[in-house]
């Protein structure tokens, strides 16, 4: 680990303790006693809430050891063998958040990536046309790149506070990032290093969060706790903001149909949004379900809109024409929490992200029948999926687990 690099973690370390403070302290309060209980309150909290390991499908001892080393380095340190004998002793293996795993005649193949940098949160893989695949760390506030010929990575650190919540290249190379913790969307010139940055002219649009480019070249972006969505021309940095005509929307997923139309995920409403790109104008669709919200979405080649009920534990369909909605239950039932979806070949791909393991779903329309596997980290089960994307000849699947710092290539049917 780069210098760095290691101190752009321990000032993000530093700006999470603040907000997680209060909310640690009574999960603290909930832990066992016992001699590792100040070490996993003071160690595992500076990246995470007690509630991760409250809520955990529980390991034994060796796999929490393993499981650990995909957060942060203690190989070495007499700390380590008390937590996880701590761990091991008072969270056990448990099937309390068991998902259902469906069988099918669909194969697929996992290769997996540990990242570099631990605790960093490794998210949101892209492949760009030359083959190299994408990710960014959000808690390590950089950008990494992964030639997965010759298996190199490499990483960038981004300005301080960016945490860049998604990544998308455009078409000359350049990586663009939203920076979710200062208000910026940037991105980064591979072949020099050199990192352009556009602050958002107003100060309450505080977390650019999601990004796409339409064929023009001009980016579209939410901004989730903000409430607003977002356009910048790269040519001129000129960025207009819009909000959303619904309060506390939360608009988290958007992509951008072939007519042009952007479409936007509600993650804090039963919601979908279709927004005119010349206007901005938002049309709202409600979904049916009161409590439904939806962390992403995507389109298939009809430009149908496929989305994640995330608050009830479905899939769902909306046809843009026609304003109907169908939905599904997904195979791990309510409190599944499907998070990331994508769409490959006219089937959707998704994952449930509230159950352990974290389930990888297929979804055929023309049937509607599911199909699911365990997405593992190594030897363990843990980490969630946030936002999944095809690969460039669009035949597989590009998959993360952000809790373990490992990015995947999905194979769909391989010939081998």
């Amino acid at each position: 680990m780069t210098r760095a690099i290691y101190a752009s973690i321990l000032t993000v370390g530093a700006w999470l303790m603040a907000p997680l403070a209060a909310h640690a302290a009574q999960a603290q309060a909930e832990l066992p006693d016992g001699p590792g209980k100040p070490l996993v309150q003071a160690i595992c909290t500076t990246c995470h809430q007690v509630n991760m390991i409250q809520n955990s499908s529980g390991y034994t001892r060796e796999h929490w050891q393993e499981l650990i080393s995909y957060m942060a380095d203690l190989k070495g340190r007499p700390e380590l063998a008390t937590i996880t004998e701590y761990l091991a002793k008072n969270f056990p293996p448990n099937d309390k958040r068991k998902s259902v795993q469906v069988a099918g005649t669909t194969k697929i193949a996992i290769k997996s990536w540990t990242v570099p940098t631990l605790g960093q949160r490794a998210r949101d893989p892209v492949e760009t046309p030359d083959g190299m695949i994408w990710y960014n760390g959000q808690f390590g506030n950089l950008i990494g790149r992964i030639n997965p010929k010759t298996n190199e990575i490499k990483e960038w650190v981004l300005p301080p506070q960016s945490l860049p919540h998604s990544i998308t290249p455009d078409a000359a190379g350049n990586i663009w990032y939203t920076g979710n913790g200062n208000g910026t969307v940037g991105h980064l010139d591979p072949k020099t290093g050199d990192i352009t940055v556009f602050k958002m002219p107003d100060p309450a649009a505080v977390d650019p969060h999601t990004a796409i480019f339409d064929k023009n070249g001009t980016l579209y972006f939410t901004l989730q706790q903000a409430n607003m969505l977002g356009r910048l021309v790269p040519s001129t940095g000129e960025i207009k903001l819009v909000k959303m005509p619904r309060p506390r929307s939360l608009p988290y997923g958007i992509k951008q149909s072939k007519d042009g139309a952007l479409w936007v995920s509600c993650n804090g409403s039963n919601c979908i949004a279709k927004v005119d790109p010349v206007t901005m104008e938002i049309k709202i669709f409600n979904l049916p379900q009161a409590r439904t919200t939806v962390r992403r979405l995507a389109l298939d080649s009809n430009d149908t809109v496929w989305f994640v009920n995330s608050g009830l534990g479905y899939v769902g369909r909306l046809d843009p024409k026609t304003g109907v909605v169908k939905e599904w239950p997904s195979p791990s039932g309510r409190a599944s929490h499907p998070y990331a979806i994508e769409v490959v070949n006219d089937v959707i791909w998704y994952n449930e992200s509230g159950v352990r393991p974290d389930m990888l779903v297929r979804f055929d329309p023309k049937t509607e029948k599911f199909q699911s596997w365990p997405i593992a980290s190594g030897h363990v089960y843990a980490g969630i999926g946030r936002h999944f994307r095809k690969t460039q000849d669009g035949n597989n699947l590009l998959i993360h687990q952000s809790g373990t710092n490992h990015i995947m290539l999905v194979s769909i049917d391989p010939k081998d």
